[in-house]
């Protein structure tokens, strides 16, 4: 039967499922346009919802507030604008830099604390250097200003978890909430969440190096331990530098943690024979890795 031959309700009733009908489908592609993302993402990301991987959010934690460095972005597209891309899941650390010529790293764990760093910062300032330090979130929160200068001067701001517990004791949910915290302290003071990571102690298990390359660092440990956390006086932290130094070298020292002064007055004899002898004291670029 042709609609002009049905009666003029059933006509009435024909053309309103028609508008609805209408109206339904504009709906629904309104809804897969907005659905499909503008700026580094896919339709799989926005498929797959907040419980997608790394980029999923901590409980009680709003989106809006949620870090740019935990946003990862899905297949198929590049990098979040300010987010690094996830390194790979390495099943130890990185002990040495290659390919580094007369360079050589030095590294400052368990700061910032002002009755050392601030020191080392002025020895590192007169000689030009710069240096990674692997900070405690819980110290960085306390010494916000000390962040600010190291990220001024030049130096790589490291993760050391933000309360310098032994991970393989952890859960993995707390082993994550010790970085996350400390890489967002770190990016709310200096504007950039940190790239590498260092377990205390030296403690690595799994999930550190899976949650380190989650959150886009890289997992870098040392070559030469200069064992100042023993305080074995000035003079024996300054051989180990000296012997130990040598291309691509690491060196593990402190800034935070006990009396920290040999380590101080340490860099100060060392830096300058370390110059003298035509090394360069710079922080590791991670494509180098």
């Amino acid at each position: 039967m042709k609609t002009d031959q049905l009666p003029p309700a059933r006509r009435v009733l024909l053309r309103c499922a028609a508008v609805l009908g209408a109206a339904a489908t504009a709906r629904l592609l309104t809804a897969d346009t907005a659905a499909t993302p503008g700026h580094g993402g896919s339709g799989a990301a926005a498929a797959s919802g907040p419980a997608a991987g790394p980029q999923s959010r901590r409980p009680g934690k709003s989106p809006a507030r949620a870090s740019a460095y935990r946003l990862q972005p899905m297949a198929g597209h590049g990098p979040q604008r300010g987010a690094p891309a996830h390194p790979a899941v390495r099943r130890a650390p990185i002990l040495r830099l290659p390919d580094r010529a007369r360079a050589m790293v030095l590294t400052f764990d368990d700061g910032p604390d002002p009755r050392y760093t601030t020191d080392i910062l002025r020895t590192l300032r007169h000689h030009d250097a710069r240096a990674m330090f692997f900070v405690c979130g819980e110290m960085a929160q306390a010494h916000p200003d000390l962040l600010r200068a190291m990220a001024e001067d030049g130096h790589t701001i490291g993760n050391h978890t933000w309360s310098h517990p032994l991970l393989p004791r952890l859960s993995r949910d707390s082993i994550r909430r010790q970085m996350e915290r400390t890489c967002d302290i770190v990016d709310a003071v200096v504007g950039q969440p940190p790239v590498w990571f260092r377990a205390p102690y030296g403690a690595w298990n799994r999930a550190s190096f899976e949650l380190g390359a989650e959150l886009g660092m890289e997992p870098l440990a040392w070559t030469v331990d200069t064992l100042d956390w023993r305080t074995p006086g000035t003079g024996a932290i300054v051989r180990r530098v000296l012997d130990g130094a040598g291309p691509g070298v690491v060196v593990l020292s402190h800034d935070a943690g006990g009396d920290r002064s040999q380590s101080v007055h340490a860099l100060r004899a060392y830096l300058p024979e370390l110059l003298d002898a035509g090394y360069r004291l710079t922080v590791p670029s991670r494509h180098e890795v």
